[in-house]
Formats: structure tokens, sequence, C-alpha cells
């Protein structure tokens, strides 16, 4: 299998890499893989994930619950009722942080093509690339939308989209900085980038340590905390707007961290987790278990205030 092996932090450079700990592919193969942590910006990533096709194997799953439509085993159901909750709150977000009831939207990792097709539907002119050919067949069949393949974002023209959406897909792209770069491109000057992962310094990653089911592995190879998406974002040309913590993810992660660690009741115990993390996050919202970061291009602070 070809491994990528990374020698320099992806984010400032540095050399001065160190094993952080060892996780399990719990999802699809039982394989470990270790995560790093650059010394000079901390930076946490997976060492040694599977490089191009290799990945391919790691997501060939047909219950992979973003890229399926299942609902069945309670924690299956959940995340499909929380999804269409959350689909009403990301278009509502959308709208307000773009100061406008409309127009040219890009989502980048679309899945299913949920997200897109709610925006549709309420004016939006869209546009959605994703890497799996079976999600893109989904999309078209379910919601008549043409999503393209992930190698189309080459193709678009420079500054043509008012809003580009990236939900829990960033932590997923082999090139990290090549995307950043062509997302500054492809963005509007008076438009906005929203991005939502996972936060490994929130409360259910420290109750879970290697269990914890954002990390993984091998799927996400960078693992992020506002702190370091603020220093991706400040070196490609953005700037932070605004932070919102997705409180709902802590719920749904804490009962497959739990079933990682094959607990009983692994629904009820995770309900109790996401409780806690949930009220963590009143006093301090950067530990919640997932953010959502608004970002806008540094020549337009003025207008960002």
């Amino acid at each position: 299998m070809d491994k990528f092996t990374i020698k320099a932090c992806p984010q400032c450079n540095g050399t001065r890499l160190k094993h952080m700990m060892t996780c399990t592919d719990f999802y699809a193969s039982g394989d470990s893989f270790e995560l790093f942590s650059c010394e000079d910006c901390s930076f946490t990533f997976t060492q040694g994930f599977p490089a191009g096709a290799a990945m391919n194997k790691y997501y060939e799953n047909p219950g992979y619950i973003p890229h399926s439509d299942t609902q069945k085993g309670i924690i299956n159901a959940a995340y499909h009722r929380v999804r269409q909750y959350m689909l009403g709150r990301k278009a509502r977000l959308v709208t307000e942080e773009a100061r406008r009831p409309s127009g040219k939207l890009l989502d980048i990792g679309t899945g299913t093509g949920y997200f897109p097709s709610t925006m549709a539907a309420k004016g939006w002119e869209v546009e959605a690339t994703e890497k799996d050919a079976h999600a893109r067949a989904f999309a078209k069949e379910k919601f008549d939308l043409d999503v393209k393949p992930e190698e189309a974002l080459s193709t678009f023209e420079p500054e043509t989209f008012d809003v580009i959406t990236l939900w829990h897909v960033m932590e997923h792209l082999e090139k990290l900085n090549e995307t950043w770069s062509r997302l500054y491109e492809l963005l509007a000057p008076r438009g906005i980038l929203i991005i939502a992962a996972p936060n490994h310094t929130s409360y259910d990653a420290g109750k879970y340590g290697a269990n914890w089911a954002a990390y993984d592995v091998p799927r996400h190879l960078w693992h992020f905390t506002p702190a370091t998406m603020q220093q991706f974002a400040s070196k490609h040309g953005f700037i932070m707007a605004e932070r919102y913590p997705m409180p709902f993810d802590a719920f749904y992660v804490s009962m497959l961290s739990e079933k990682n660690m094959k607990k009983p009741f692994p629904f009820l115990r995770g309900m109790y987790t996401g409780l806690l993390a949930g009220l963590g996050t009143l006093a301090k919202k950067e530990r919640s278990s997932s953010m959502i970061y608004i970002l806008r291009k540094k020549h337009n602070e003025s207008q960002a205030k």
C-alpha cells in the first residue's frame, strides 16, 4: 500500500514532529494509524495515511453514513434526524452570514446532495463536487443534482462563488494547502467561506482519547482546532469572521466512541457525554466537538466587521 509520509508540517513547514497517539480504523479495516503533532504550531495530522487510490478501500462500505440513506439502527436514525434539523440551520446561517437571500454557492464534498438541494430550493444557484461516484448517482436520482467529480474544482472560473461550503470535508482532502489556495481564487471578493470540522481539543475528544470517533483514521488526514484553523486561514489570505459550536456533534460522536470501546448501551452513554459536552460549550464554545468557521478574504476586513 502506498503511504504518504509527512516530513514537514503542512501549516508552518516545521520539522519537529512528534508522535501523539495511535488510533484504530474502527469503521472499515481495523488497521492502526499514527497521529503526529508539530511541536512548533501544534497542528496534528495522520502520519502514513494511504496515498491516492490506496485510500479508496477505506471508504468502500455501503454503510458509510455520510454516503448512505439508511436509517437502520438507532445511531443511523439519530444521524439522519439531526441532519434534517441541521439542514435548516445551515441554510439560515448561509443567508445571514452572506448577507443576501440568494447567490451562487459551491458545496465541496457534498456527499449525497442534501445540502445543495436545500439551498437550490431556497433560490440559490448551486454547484457541488463529490469524490464518491455512488453518492453522486444518489444525488442525481433523488434530487436531480448534477454533482461533479472532485477534479471539477480546477475548472471553475475565479471569483465565481458568493458562498463556498465544506461541511466536514477539509479534514479528508489530501492536497490541503492547494485546496486552501484554490478556495481563495474561487471566492468572490465579498463572499464567505464556511468550513465545519471536528475539534480535537473538545471535551469529548479529551474523554475518549484514541477511541474518539472523530479521529476517524485514515479518512481524516488533518485534525484541526480553532487555533490551527485560524492559522491556515491567515496563511491563505482569509480572516476569521466568526466561529460557532456544533453541539449536536458531541452526541453522535460520543455514541460512536462508546461503540468503538464496546461499552454497553452506547446510545445512552453517548447521550450523557454529549449533554456534558454541550453544557461545557455554553461557557467556552471552543470546546465544542465540532466547529463552524466563517471566513472572509483579508482585503474585505472592513466589510466583515
